[in-house]
């Protein structure tokens, strides 16, 4: 598939997946359970939430409704008030809203629950080594509650007693670590910071994209983007919700669908793993 065609196949269909808030349920009807996702990044992402649809509902006994949105900050307005029991989240946003919402499960990938933000440039730029080679240069942000497409490089500069605003020539948000890639490979930006599970995703699905741009750098590790609860869903659901996760890779259906994602399942975390985000997050707010 070229890039042209990928790109446009990806706007269709984000515009798909913006799917309004489920109806409430009649009376006499138990309510649907309702788990907010931002874009994922499979080719046939529609088949794939249709099939975790079927597959948490039969788990659950419960109606499940997969609520979309294209940024972090729209679920987590949901999350807020109370029109979602459960999202699929970074760490940034959690670790800025606990009082909302509380950890539910952390997904396992390459044996671990966390991952890496990757900085990335050009594949022509041969030169870069570091975010510091990228000053007066074109930078692309994936959205500004990410962590690995924000926080982290906002943080390097931070450390370089440097401002985005100052350092590089022009920002902007694509509002998809996808979309970072295109961007940079196209040449529309100079750098850009990417969620490395994405990359690797893409790299598996879209070699001929990925080809295009290089990875310059590699974050440490971080907590990976967890599945959060709400605050006021009720306990028995939490429960509920994070034994059918934890449970998928003893399961045939539930292995097939991880395996789709890449993932090695789901454990249930420990707050500590997104302690380095609140540093850096109190770092860049208390400057």
């Amino acid at each position: 598939m070229s890039r042209r065609k990928f790109c446009a196949a990806m706007a269709a269909f984000c515009l798909t997946q913006v799917l309004p808030l489920p109806a409430m349920a009649q009376p006499g009807n138990r309510a649907p359970i309702r788990i907010g996702l931002t874009p994922v990044f499979l080719d046939d992402q529609t088949a794939f939430v249709n099939a975790w649809r079927t597959y948490l509902e039969s788990r659950l006994k419960r109606p499940v409704v997969f609520v979309q949105r294209a940024s972090y900050r729209e679920i987590v307005d949901l999350m807020r008030n109370g029109k979602l029991d459960f999202a699929w989240l970074c760490g940034y946003p959690y670790v800025r809203n606990k009082q909302t919402m509380n950890l539910l499960a952390v997904p396992v990938y390459q044996g671990k629950p966390v991952y890496h933000s990757y900085l990335i440039v050009p594949a022509s730029d041969r030169q870069t080594r570091s975010i510091a080679d990228l000053r007066d240069k074109v930078f692309a942000f994936s959205d500004p509650d990410s962590n690995s497409g924000y926080l982290v490089p906002v943080y390097d500069l931070y450390r370089m007693q440097e401002k985005p605003s100052a350092f590089f020539s022009k920002t902007f948000f694509t509002w998809a670590h996808r979309k970072v890639v295109v961007a940079v490979a196209d040449g529309l930006a100079q750098g850009g910071a990417v969620d490395g599970y994405v990359w690797d995703m893409l790299a598996l699905q879209h070699p001929e994209l990925t080809s295009q741009a290089r990875i310059v750098e590699k974050s440490a590790e971080f907590g990976f983007p967890p599945f959060v609860a709400g605050k006021t869903v009720a306990p028995e659901d939490v429960s509920a919700m994070r034994k059918a996760l934890l449970a998928m890779p003893q399961d045939e259906e539930g292995a097939k669908l991880l395996r789709q994602l890449q993932l090695d399942g789901f454990v249930t975390g420990d707050e500590h793993l997104f302690d380095s985000i609140a540093r850096m997050m109190r770092a860049i707010m208390d400057k």
